[in-house]
């Protein structure tokens, strides 16, 4: 009988600054047999988001990082291959956060059964964590109320998408902050922001006023760096400030030159009463998710929150698409599909 190979990416070294194509190794492993209690899993996809570059640090942060010759870790949607616990049937698809391989064996906890989900690649992005990151950040950090300006960082991926477009269910103003003019003119045509600034233009901040002239009572914070210098000046008084994200910075290797802003920030947030909070989605909400999944699924259905998806294919592709997403290279939800549904 042969036995079923396993091909997997582990972290093979830790990256100083941008990570590059040798920090990772793929290597092939034989699949144990199953015990009593357990699954075999397939990987069909596999999510691949920023969180991903602090894993790859042993720097102090909120979570564990990956070990070197570890599997590095992902969320994934994976069929039931096998099983022989009684919970799960072969041909059940799962959501699980099995990695970057092909194939896992699990004991059943963590799993959650996707049913008949029509396309389950959605259960890592607007039905799973970026989703969440968006519904609970702006509705529970931000509290947006009809009216007021919402701006949005990185309007055009999984988790801004999302954002503004639920700001616009609330009946606020929604500026979107993206790189390049594609990226800005999808926000606006297709997720119906009332505007979308180009980062990338030499006048970002004079445009980014503009777009707002009564100030931003909400801004969705996941990149930092220039665009957050820009945003700052424009803050209202009582401001909110989810933070989520700095994806400008998960590169860096030093603090960025130039004056110390400390006490800009401070003095602003003391002065105009600002709410600045960060979050870990699932380490602050986690019991919130069935609130959030029965919301996103109806407006999803309704066609009220759209979505958009740039698939991958092939479990060796993930590095390079990792690093080209901490480069903003992705247009929308990034995913590798593994194996075919």
């Amino acid at each position: 009988m042969t036995t079923l190979q396993n091909r997997r990416i582990v972290l093979a070294a830790r990256p100083h600054g941008e990570p590059s194509a040798a920090d990772f190794r793929l290597e092939t492993l034989a699949v144990p047999e199953l015990k009593a209690g357990e699954v075999l899993l397939q990987t069909l996809y596999l999510s691949l988001d920023p969180y991903m570059r602090g894993r790859m640090s042993d720097a102090p942060s909120y979570a564990p990082p990956v070990e070197i010759g570890a599997v590095m870790v992902g969320g994934t949607v994976c069929r039931v291959a096998e099983s022989r616990n009684p919970e799960y049937a072969s041909g059940d698809l799962v959501l699980a956060y099995t990695g970057w391989q092909e194939y896992a064996v699990s004991d059943g906890a963590g799993l959650h059964k996707l049913g008949d989900l029509a396309h389950p690649s959605l259960a890592l992005g607007v039905l799973g964590m970026p989703g969440f990151t968006a519904y609970m950040g702006l509705l529970d950090i931000g509290a947006p109320k009809a009216g007021e300006t919402v701006v949005v960082a990185a309007a055009s991926g999984a988790v801004g998408a999302v954002v503004g477009q639920i700001a616009r269910l609330q009946g606020c103003r929604v500026v979107g902050v993206a790189g390049g003019t594609e990226k800005c003119r999808y926000v606006v045509d297709e997720l119906g922001f009332d505007a979308c600034i180009d980062h990338r233009a030499a006048d970002f901040p004079a445009q980014l006023a503009a777009a707002c002239p009564q100030g931003i009572d909400v801004y969705f914070e996941s990149v930092g760096g220039a665009v957050f210098d820009a945003v700052l000046p424009l803050l209202n008084a009582r401001a909110r400030v989810p933070l989520c994200g700095l994806i400008s910075q998960y590169n860096a290797t030093a603090l960025p030159e130039g004056p110390d802003r400390l006490t800009l920030l401070t003095g602003t947030l003391l002065k105009r009463r600002i709410r600045m909070q960060g979050f870990i989605i699932f380490d602050d909400y986690g019991p919130r998710y069935p609130e959030f999944l029965q919301a996103m699924s109806a407006w999803v259905a309704a066609g009220k929150i759209k979505f958009r998806e740039d698939v991958v294919s092939g479990l060796e592709a993930a590095p390079q698409a990792l690093i080209g997403l901490l480069k903003g290279q992705n247009f929308g939800k990034l995913v590798v599909e593994v194996a075919k549904v």
